[in-house]
């Protein structure tokens, strides 16, 4: 059962990680103090896709897989359980570039929202137009 569960956990935080990397942004825009979390785990994603690293989150699976008699997955996370799924196979390049623009439009979003909440603060106290900012 021990295995199991590690397999479980790992394919779990796995998909939580993947999900925080690709949105986590988004949920920047409700909680700013996020952004420097996201920005670290799209940076991970983008590491362990450029470089072709090994992540930990395999290594825990694989040694859950050897536990229980079975041989490590041939391939990562991604080529095991995005692949086809989220994506056909052999168009990993198009999920890449759909995950950059959600990234980069998620902190473009989020740049635009404080700088509109800072302009109201402004405007709210009068000093918009004293720094030209409307």
């Amino acid at each position: 059962m021990g295995y199991t569960l590690m397999i479980v956990f790992a394919v779990a935080a796995h998909y939580a990680f993947l999900a925080f990397g690709i949105f986590g942004g988004f949920l920047a825009w409700r909680w700013p103090r996020l952004l420097w979390l996201q920005v670290a785990a799209a940076l991970w994603l983008l590491v362990i896709v450029v470089a072709k690293l090994y992540c930990p989150l395999t290594w825990l699976q694989d040694r859950g897989r050897e536990g229980l008699g079975k041989p490590p997955l041939q391939g990562g996370f991604l080529d095991n359980y995005a692949a086809g799924v989220f994506y056909p196979h052999g168009y990993e390049w198009v999920a890449q570039i759909v995950v950059a623009v959600l990234v980069v439009t998620s902190w473009t979003g989020l740049v635009l929202l404080q700088r509109r909440h800072r302009l109201g603060q402004l405007d709210a106290r009068g000093d918009a137009a004293d720094h030209h900012l409307v």
